[in-house]
């Protein structure tokens, strides 16, 4: 009898640790997506095997999509929050909009609504800081870059500065359009994230 009741009770702790650990939201682009890549290699793949390693029983949804700007993760998110009720959103978005030569003042005014519309679904926001490369110009990359610390300390949001630090304009990690890192940077990438992610799960 004591067995069976001890039993009982770790099964209904296991319910609630994975009742309260909830779902983790990737909104990304084709970094996220793991273009040219097998999605088992891709850092949101490592992430979620990570997370089982350590014992968390976040469930991961990677909604990234090759090619998307900020205008269509806004344009997503209020279905995907809809959809799988995240209790943590991380959002790396902006690379494309930069390679189109788009306002950083339009990025702004997109990611932040993207962050407005997660907190008001009561869930926490990362946001992954894009850097351009320096043949868009000083100017134009500074304040593209920019973005990102404004919003971080204007909605006070977890920022990682710069997501592919270490892996971005390094040949020997990026694939050979040099926009896509390889396989053996995704776990760099996932290391980028994990001490600010980390202490929000």
């Amino acid at each position: 009898m004591r067995a069976w009741l001890l039993g009982g009770c770790l099964a209904l702790l296991l319910l609630a640790q994975e009742a309260m650990a909830g779902t983790l939201l990737v909104v990304g682009d084709s970094i996220s997506a793991a273009l040219g890549l097998e999605t088992s290699q891709g850092w949101v793949s490592l992430l979620e095997k990570r997370l089982a390693e350590q014992g968390y029983q976040h469930r991961v949804i990677n909604a990234s999509i090759s090619g998307d700007t900020s205008a269509g993760g806004l344009a997503r998110l209020p279905a995907l929050l809809d959809e799988y009720q995240p209790s943590l959103v991380i959002i790396e978005l902006g690379g494309n909009d930069g390679l189109r030569g788009q306002s950083p003042a339009q990025l702004q005014q997109n990611l932040a609504g993207m962050i407005d519309g997660v907190r008001s679904r009561g869930a926490s926001v990362l946001l992954l800081g894009v850097r351009l490369p320096p043949n868009y110009g000083a100017r134009y990359t500074r304040a593209f870059s920019q973005v990102y610390s404004t919003l971080a300390e204007e909605k006070q949001v977890s920022l990682v500065p710069f997501f592919l630090e270490g892996v971005g304009g390094v040949p020997d990690m990026m694939q050979a359009d040099g926009i896509h890192p390889q396989a053996k940077a995704q776990p760099r990438l996932l290391d980028n994230l994990w001490p600010t992610l980390k202490p929000m799960l």
